[in-house]
């Protein structure tokens, strides 16, 4: 990795005016080792001789609802694409199937009609050659085809190139506690007739608020069921929380969000991109496997500062598909630094993923590098600049912002800040695997052992045999020692731990969080629902869960015994790190 790493280190250390090679040499050093782990798309594209761009995913603009802005927002997508971004969508500025189109008599189709041709054109470009495409839609879930595209991954083989998630709001929940009616509407074209009833609501694609007709009412609580029926069975819709993320947004008072990229972990505006790097945790435990095993944190503050100039200097070294993903880019200055080997860690200094002291640690490491990583972003404004978007009284009054340590918000205060965001937790399965196989992001270990099946060049399958990092780490100290009670495996946890563990980070994680809550196959179908009703209550701003189905199928199995109980929903040849 020796080459790697000196081509991405040289290549990020050019944004630098000056002291360039000391930059270059502070950035090499926290890539050696696998300490920190750029995203795959800087991995693959910093310093070398391709026209991509260094930018994981981006969420599109808002598509017209027209056949003219539907196809260009196709043509964006391709575009996008072809340069190694993963795209995410929001669809529910398109009409409902049935409505009368403004044209020529004609009906519409829907929004997931036309979902099915931007699946066709991922896989055509997957046929040219180029990586993997990955895709998000999102449709709110007042839109008059929800039901329609709830159930939309029952179809086998329909939309495999896109993730789905669900846009539910805190009034949805409000009905569903309060077992209500619950209206689905659309922005009226025209004036509604008296006999059509009309609803303000705060639609994408409209300024302010903006009366709606209403198509139908349903129960809250049968759509609700609908939709997790279809994830118990099919592992997607997804769900997001959107006024929570609307809420916790640092830029709320200039957007408006309602997608995501394609795994969740950062919610963006219209052409906003998710520029994403990892901090490999396992690498900063010393005396492993020994009662002096600790975490060094002056080692972990030196990689959180290196890395958020790093991150921040991508903007300026990338490329991008598209002028508006530029300015959008540019202006925000976003990044998402992370975590990735989290389980591990744990497991190393002789804690069990889901225990009080684990979640406490844990909290513990993620509110340092938040403190730490705002810190970096407030000096790099001094020296650099402060985002151009930034306006300082609402920025400070933000939800996040506001709770922060006293000195930050002060120091914010006098000298802005470089970055309007800077903490995300991205699924990080590719780079953990490239880390000697580490466990990835927040994730327990999937399995010590397992195999795991490989897309190749030629669309075909391979699989490998993989062992996890610290089982390795502890046969290579203690070869005929037993493992000790620390080594448990997703499979043998409950669904509530990998929401324990989520709660526990969130606070601290200005983006958002991507986590497969891991279900078995036999789970109770009734007890589901409340996985996603523990979730909105602990304050997250979407779950995701995957239950082994004849759908989604399997990426991984385990070496012994019975089949794997679960997988992440990002399989390696979809994931966009």
């Amino acid at each position: 990795m020796g080459a790697t790493w000196d081509r991405v280190a040289r290549a990020l250390a050019r944004p630098e005016a000056a002291d360039g090679e000391e930059w270059e040499r502070r950035f090499r050093a926290v890539l050696d080792g696998f300490r920190f782990l750029p995203g795959g798309r800087i991995l693959a594209g910093a310093g070398a001789r391709i026209h991509t761009t260094l930018f994981n995913c981006f969420v599109m603009g808002r598509i017209a609802d027209s056949l003219d802005g539907i196809f260009e927002a196709l043509r964006e997508g391709a575009v996008t694409m072809q340069q190694g971004g993963g795209v995410g969508y929001d669809f529910s500025t398109l009409r409902p199937a049935g409505s009368h189109a403004s044209v020529h008599g004609a009906v519409a189709s829907g929004p997931v009609s036309f979902m099915g041709i931007w699946d066709s054109m991922c896989a055509t470009l997957l046929s040219t050659g180029n990586r993997r495409g990955a895709m998000m839609a999102t449709l709110r879930c007042d839109h008059p085809d929800i039901e329609t595209f709830i159930d939309a991954k029952r179809r086998s083989g329909h939309l495999t190139n896109f993730n789905l998630s669900v846009q539910v709001s805190d009034a949805f929940m409000e009905a569903l506690r309060a077992d209500a009616d619950w209206p689905l509407v659309f922005p009226a074209s025209a004036p509604a007739p008296d006999s059509q009833a009309t609803v303000m609501r705060d639609w994408p694609g409209y300024p302010g608020d903006t009366r709606c007709r209403i198509h139908r009412v349903v129960k809250a609580r049968e759509l609700w069921a609908r939709l997790m029926r279809a994830s118990y069975d099919c592992a997607e819709p997804g769900v997001l929380f959107t006024d929570r993320i609307n809420d916790e947004n640092n830029l709320g008072y200039r957007e408006q969000i309602s997608a995501t990229n394609p795994c969740g972990e950062i919610p963006l505006p219209p052409y906003g991109a998710c520029n994403l790097g990892s901090i490999n945790l396992a690498t900063l435990v010393t005396a492993p496997f020994s009662r002096s095993s600790r975490l060094d944190w002056d080692a972990l503050d030196e990689t959180v500062t290196a890395a958020v100039r790093m991150l921040d200097n991508v903007i300026d070294a990338s490329g991008f598909p598209l002028p508006e993903q530029a300015d959008q880019a540019r202006g925000a200055r976003r990044i998402g630094l992370g975590i990735t080997g989290l389980a591990d860690t744990l497991i190393i200094l002789g804690l069990h993923y889901d225990s009080d002291e684990a979640r406490a640690l844990s909290a513990r490491v993620m509110q340092r590098i938040r403190d730490t990583a705002y810190r970096a972003s407030v000096r790099l404004s001094r020296e650099k600049g402060k985002f151009p978007f930034f306006d300082r009284e609402p920025y400070l009054q933000s939800a996040f912002v506001s709770r922060l340590p006293d000195d930050i918000r002060d120091d914010i205060a006098r000298n802005g800040i470089r970055n309007s965001h800077l903490l995300a937790i991205a699924p990080a399965g590719t780079i953990s695997l490239l880390a000697n196989n580490v466990s990835n992001g927040l994730e327990p270990v999937f399995a010590f052992a397992h195999r795991r099946r490989i897309r190749q060049a030629d669309g075909s399958f391979s699989e490998h045999e993989l062992s996890n990092y610290a089982w390795r780490k502890f046969r290579e100290l203690r070869p005929s020692d037993a493992l000790p009670d620390c080594f448990v495996e997703a499979r043998e946890l409950p669904p509530a731990a990998h929401l324990r563990m989520q709660a526990a980070l969130q606070p601290f994680v200005d983006n958002a969080i991507s986590k497969t809550i891991n279900i078995p196959g036999h789970f109770d179908a009734g007890d589901y629902a409340n996985i996603y009703l523990d979730a909105w209550q602990m304050g997250l701003k979407g779950c995701t869960t995957f239950r082994p189905n004849p759908v989604t199928g399997e990426v991984l199995s385990q070496s012994e015994g019975p089949a794997a109980a679960s997988v992440h929903c990002c399989s390696l040849d979809r994931e966009p790190a």
